[in-house]
């Protein structure tokens, strides 16, 4: 590679040799080689790149149907990391699928190891509002039934915003079925809750069940409201929307 010099860079391919801007600097170099997209399907040398598109292809469509399936959950919540931190969260958890070959593993497989699941489990939707710290209840899922049930609840421990006057609760049963891409989100009757009021605890009783043999994630979903002449108004800001998953 060589540095360009001249009153005016140049720019493309001219005999042989390609001109471009490199970092803010005219730069040149002999054309040929790098990734072609016949080279990448046809050499031998280019097997791994073929097998981490193929990978990243499929994490990529994980994530498109996680997002979509979660909207009644993050529709107030706007962040242009979300979109990089969940590719990061797939891909992880498709490299726990050791059942499969380099560039077939997938997040199906990997998302039933102990390990997947605790990684998935963990992540924070909204690092600005994680749903155990700001809403702190003791919560017991039962896998078979799809209910959500909160005892000992104190509403005194949770972390209102300063405007805010209600909490709105949302649980919902997210069925996927890995082999098809299908994702089914089964929600319950949202509860909202007002500053102050106490109550002892509740229950989330999907209406429906997603499909028997699909893989099942249970979400709570917070959104703080502020209620003014009646009308409560959702508190957009950063804090104040968060998704969790717990079971």
């Amino acid at each position: 590679m060589a540095t360009q010099k001249g009153i005016l860079p140049l720019v493309g391919t001219l005999e042989g040799v390609n001109f471009y801007i490199r970092k803010g600097k005219a730069v040149a170099r002999k054309a040929g080689g790098g990734f072609t997209g016949k080279a990448i399907k046809i050499k031998p040398s280019m097997e791994r790149v073929r097998e981490n598109n193929s990978e990243f292809g499929h994490c990529s469509k994980i994530k498109k149907g996680f997002r979509i399936a979660l909207i009644p959950f993050l529709k107030y919540y706007i962040d242009g990391t979300l979109h990089g931190r969940m590719m990061q969260l797939f891909q992880e958890i498709k490299d726990y699928d050791s059942s499969s070959t380099r560039g077939s593993r997938t997040v199906g497989h990997g998302i039933l190891t102990a390990t997947g699941k605790e990684v998935f489990r963990n992540f924070v939707y909204n690092p600005n509002c994680k749903v155990s710290e700001v809403v702190p209840m003791k919560g017991i899922y039962n896998e078979e039934t799809g209910v959500f049930t909160v005892n000992d609840f104190d509403i005194n421990l949770v972390r209102f915003p300063k405007s805010a006057t209600h909490l709105e609760l949302q649980f919902g049963v997210l069925g996927v079925d890995f082999s098809t891409l299908n994702f089914k989100l089964c929600l319950a009757t949202p509860l909202v809750l007002e500053k102050k009021v106490p109550l002892d605890g509740f229950e989330f009783v999907p209406d429906i069940l997603p499909e028997i043999g699909w893989e099942r994630f249970a979400f709570v979903g917070i959104t703080f409201y502020q209620e003014v002449n009646g009308i409560r108004y959702v508190l957009k800001e950063e804090g104040n929307v968060g998704v969790a998953c717990v079971g």
